[in-house]
């Protein structure tokens, strides 16, 4: 198996395993006989590997395509900034970004939201995991003695609390009611979803 990220850490795999049972826990399951695409789906994309859903989709620019053997996904190597997304209007049951909201420059955010609200279908359900704010100066400790990949860490670009990330998502046109937050892996993570 490849690694989990680009960089090295101890705990990657570990945390990679954490935010996919987030995701898969957020899912119903009524979704998983559709299509789901996977934003940022890393170099090795163990969510898709591990979700259950009748296509997979992933993007990332640094997927290794020739270590993926399964050809149970599409994998895509493009980066989605300051490009429109591959794919028809109203395609995807779900759109998961997981550890991918914090790599993304702060006013390039909006256009990629409103991005994967068109690509989702009415009724399709939208799933970030992103750091909490206040676990920014952990992470980089946590980076410097090996836990985690530095080379992952240093490129965090925003830290956005719950109340910035709900109005981002308000921008988008996603409705107020049909967004929920909360935390994991003990507040040092924050989750969303948000229904189109």
């Amino acid at each position: 198996m490849s690694k989990f990220t680009r960089g090295n850490g101890l705990l990657e795999g570990f945390l990679a395993k954490k935010r996919a049972n987030k995701a898969n826990s957020l899912i119903p399951q009524n979704f998983r006989n559709g299509k789901i695409l996977d934003i940022g789906c890393g170099s090795y994309p163990y969510f898709l590997i591990t979700t259950k859903f009748n296509e997979k989709y992933g993007i990332d620019p640094s997927v290794k395509l020739s270590e993926i053997t399964d050809n149970k996904f599409n994998l895509q190597t493009i980066n989605i900034i300051n490009t429109r997304l591959p794919f028809n209007n109203n395609y995807f049951e779900t759109v998961t970004m997981l550890a991918v909201f914090e790599h993304i420059d702060n006013y390039k955010l909006i256009n990629v939201l409103k991005e994967i609200k068109r690509v989702l279908k009415d009724g399709g359900l939208f799933i970030i995991t992103t750091p909490a704010p206040w676990s920014d100066k952990l992470l980089h400790q946590m980076a410097k003695i090996g836990l985690i990949s530095s080379e992952e860490i240093h490129e965090h670009k925003t830290h956005h609390s719950r109340l910035k990330i709900k109005s981002m998502l308000l921008d988008a046109g996603f409705k107020k009611e049909k967004i929920k937050s909360g935390y994991f892996e003990v507040y040092m993570n924050m989750w969303f979803t948000a229904i189109k």
